[in-house]
């Protein structure tokens, strides 16, 4: 077993990560996975998100004490079948992250510090975020990362297509720690704003970003 982190919020939420350790044999050895589901996962071509995939499955049974059944919206939100609980899943090669409220939305993602996040700079931020970036290439790396992270953690959580994540999605000038809290703005296309505050941790040359409400 390759739980790395489970954590209970304040705000009753509650955060586990799988470091994937095991072999995609080990994996279904020690997983529990309804037919349907593991018929999808074994569609994958690449060995590595089919580890990804059990590796969530060997989460979600870790966390909940009765069989989960995993199902996707049509806008690939997850969710559960046969339970309320609201849920968010994030995955890289190495780790795999669920995030689950019984209320409230949620929305968490994970991205490896070893990926290049230059083109998050384009693509994604505003002018005001591209002037809070650090000078010191390394720390702007990490800087982006938590910025895009950010702005899928809020994607997940607002369910909409079509997002621009440079118009639509503004986060705050933040003081780059290893654990933090940031605030952002949620831009609707009506022009409607709305307000979230996220909390995110690095950790093993990762980056995890979360928001419940």
């Amino acid at each position: 077993m390759a739980l790395y982190l489970r954590k209970r919020l304040d705000n009753k939420a509650e955060i586990a990560v799988w470091q994937i350790t095991e072999t995609e044999e080990e994996l279904m050895n020690i997983t529990s996975v309804p037919t349907d589901e593991l018929e999808e996962i074994m569609l994958f071509r690449s060995e590595s998100q089919r580890r990804q995939k059990l590796a969530v499955r060997a989460l979600i049974n870790e966390v909940f004490e009765e069989k989960m059944y995993l199902n996707h919206h049509d806008n690939g939100k997850p969710y559960l079948e046969n339970c309320a609980t609201n849920i968010s899943i994030t995955h890289t090669d190495n780790y795999v992250a669920i995030i689950t409220h019984e209320e409230e939305e949620v929305g968490i993602d994970i991205e490896s510090l070893e990926r290049d996040f230059s083109a998050v700079e384009k693509k994604a931020l505003s002018e005001d975020e591209i002037d809070d970036l650090e000078d010191n290439r390394s720390k702007k790396n990490e800087q982006l990362a938590i910025y895009w992270c950010a702005k899928e953690a809020i994607f997940k959580r607002m369910s909409q297509n079509r997002v621009n994540f440079a118009e639509q999605i503004e986060v705050e000038k933040f003081n780059l720690k290893k654990e933090g809290e940031l605030e952002a703005t949620f831009i609707h296309k009506d022009e409607y704003e709305e307000e979230f505050d996220l909390e995110y941790m690095m950790f093993d040359r990762h980056v995890l970003v979360w928001l419940v409400g």
